[in-house]
């Protein structure tokens, strides 16, 4: 088995109680099976306290409080069962969070994804281009899965190439992967507002999107970090094509985020772009019906 992640991936760590995000608030937290029978045997006082907090829906998840935070999310913003044993006793959601895994035959590729706010200020504050590094080795690929990444291989050289403005890679993405031009993000403010909403704040800033029209200018000076986003959208949904077949939909999913991106930087110069990047992963990407509204949208 072959696993591949970029360069910058090890270097992530939790900051724990400084999060002024924290993924325990406001997220359902799905229990796997093997960590819901190890919660349900488990003795003494934290097993009791354990066994009160799951809600057993289906999913199994914890009971989130009057504040939408999870049980064991104490006042000092760290975890109750990190303190009481170690990440050994968080279900797979929690160790995983905020990584993401895609598969493909032979081949399991991890990253990071921006709707944490530590993993977004790592990734917009690189300056050399991306780097995949491969530990293992990949058993005889799929012709399929080959020409896919193949394909995705050449789209990382086009977003990376610094010798063009980074609008310029964009067109040469979309030509790259027969993708449809997105146009600008203004015309998309009604889809997004149709999209399944996370937090009511996103809602007035994809409004102000809409009502702005065409006449935002991107911000100068952020030619890296927006190239740092193209390669990330291209990183974490292009594989997606391997299941539906359709990577133009992917790339133009990866052009159109980043204008978004572009646009919003313009209108809330008082935000961080980590934060504009952070926000928006969490309303768009953290949602599979998001996601697939989107793509759909994107097909030709």
């Amino acid at each position: 088995m072959l696993t591949v992640y970029p360069d910058y991936y090890p270097a992530f760590r939790c900051i724990a109680g400084a999060c002024r995000h924290n993924c325990c608030i406001g997220w359902e937290i799905d229990l796997d099976d093997e960590t819901l029978s190890a919660y349900r045997a488990m003795p003494g006082p934290l097993g009791r306290r354990l066994r009160q907090s799951i809600s057993a829906g289906d999913p199994p998840h914890f009971l989130l409080d009057g504040e939408e935070r999870c049980p064991f999310l104490n006042r000092c913003g760290l975890c109750d069962l990190i303190l009481a044993g170690g990440e050994a006793l968080l279900c797979q959601i929690c160790r995983d969070h905020p990584r993401f895994r895609n598969d493909l035959p032979g081949r399991t590729e991890l990253g990071l994804g921006l709707c944490c706010e530590s993993a977004a200020e790592l990734i917009l504050s690189r300056r050399e281009p991306v780097r995949l590094v491969t530990e293992g080795r990949e058993e005889a690929r799929d012709p399929a899965a080959r020409a896919l990444l193949d394909l995705r291989q050449r789209a990382f050289a086009v977003a990376q190439d610094r010798g063009l403005p980074v609008e310029a890679r964009m067109d040469r993405l979309l030509l790259l992967c027969g993708a449809m031009e997105p146009g600008h993000p203004a015309r998309w403010a009604e889809v997004l507002l149709e999209l399944e909403r996370l937090d009511e704040s996103w809602t007035p800033m994809v409004e102000q999107l809409g009502r702005t029209g065409e006449k935002t200018v991107v911000p100068p000076g952020y030619e890296t970090e927006w190239e740092q986003l193209l390669v990330y959208f291209l990183y974490r949904h292009f594989l997606a094509a391997w299941e539906d077949g359709d990577p133009g939909s992917k790339a133009g999913f990866a052009v159109l985020s980043v204008r978004v991106l572009q646009s919003l930087s313009a209108l809330y110069p008082g935000l961080p772009l980590a934060e504009l990047a952070r926000m928006y992963s969490a309303e768009v990407e953290y949602s599979t019906d998001n996601l697939d509204v989107l793509f759909g949208e994107l097909a030709l």
